[in-house]
């Protein structure tokens, strides 16, 4: 399973139509993106991983992440099974616990010790006839405690909404081997104005979950800074200008101990396939 440089993270291959979502997987696979990332906050994400794997040929299908709060270990595994029988080694499984307030608003109290939950989800996956192999997975990781299970319990770390500081954090926690996974957010203007009206309200609905909020203030931003959503917070989580800053800002990633990037194209409108921009970044990386 090849992970070398740059993937997509995109909820419209996700949740967008599905047609389209087949069709602009097989273009992405063909600019070169190495793997394409989708996010899991309503269940049934192994469908939607079939579908995208049916609609390419080469790329890895990732999971950023599968809530294991809504997915059974034993069909987890079973499912993880039969794909990579009908698709080759080519399904990445990251597995994450998401956040508090997301999974307690459907079953108030369920959310609970995200690590212990974490560490039994991989036992109870490992225990069933057909474990997914702790090559193929990774874990949604933040701070020091994840970031070592991911370290020594799967192949890496798959951290979201991060800097490239934490890049290099992370690369120091998990040591050399494991893989680094991060997540980018770009958006394709040099107008600050544009960026800010665009990005400013998406990144504050990530502020009020607590375990970005959390990081961030270990990363060294103030409450102010997250409150507020500073221009240095902003510009430190979206790389936003021109494709020549997007690639400035892998090359940060991969330079402080990335191994893989998935970039992540915001837009006016977040139901829209963001082609025009795929294209773009993908001619900038070369």
């Amino acid at each position: 399973m090849d992970l070398a440089g740059v993937g997509v993270w995109s909820s419209q291959l996700r949740y967008g139509d599905q047609g389209q979502a087949a069709e602009a997987a097989a273009e992405l696979e063909e600019l070169g993106f190495s793997a394409l990332w989708i996010p899991d906050v309503s269940g049934g994400i192994l469908d939607s991983v079939e579908h995208l794997l049916s609609s390419t040929k080469q790329a890895v299908i990732a999971t950023g992440i599968l809530n294991l709060w809504m997915n059974e270990p034993a069909e987890v595994a079973a499912r993880y099974a039969a794909l990579t029988e009908a698709h080759g080694e080519r399904f990445l499984l990251g597995i994450g616990v998401s956040h508090a307030p997301l999974i307690d608003s459907k079953e108030p109290g369920l959310y609970r010790k995200p690590l212990a939950a974490t560490r039994k989800y991989l036992d109870d996956i490992d225990a069933t006839a057909q474990p997914v192999p702790v090559g193929n997975r990774v874990l949604a990781a933040l701070g020091p405690k994840m970031l070592e299970l991911s370290a020594t319990r799967s192949r890496g770390a798959h951290p979201y909404l991060v800097t490239t500081d934490h890049t290099r954090y992370a690369r120091a926690q998990l040591g050399a081997g494991p893989l680094l996974l991060p997540e980018q957010t770009v958006l394709l203007t040099t107008d600050r104005e544009e960026a800010r009206g665009i990005g400013t309200d998406w990144l504050r609905s990530y502020l009020a979950l607590p375990n970005y909020r959390n990081n961030l203030l270990r990363s060294g931003f103030s409450e102010e800074d997250v409150t507020s959503v500073s221009d240095r917070l902003f510009d430190a989580i979206i790389a936003w200008g021109d494709e020549e800053t997007v690639v400035r800002r892998v090359r940060e990633h991969l330079d402080a101990g990335a191994d893989h990037v998935c970039v992540q194209v915001l837009t006016a409108d977040p139901r829209e396939f963001p082609h025009d921009q795929w294209r773009r970044v993908a001619a900038a990386l070369g």
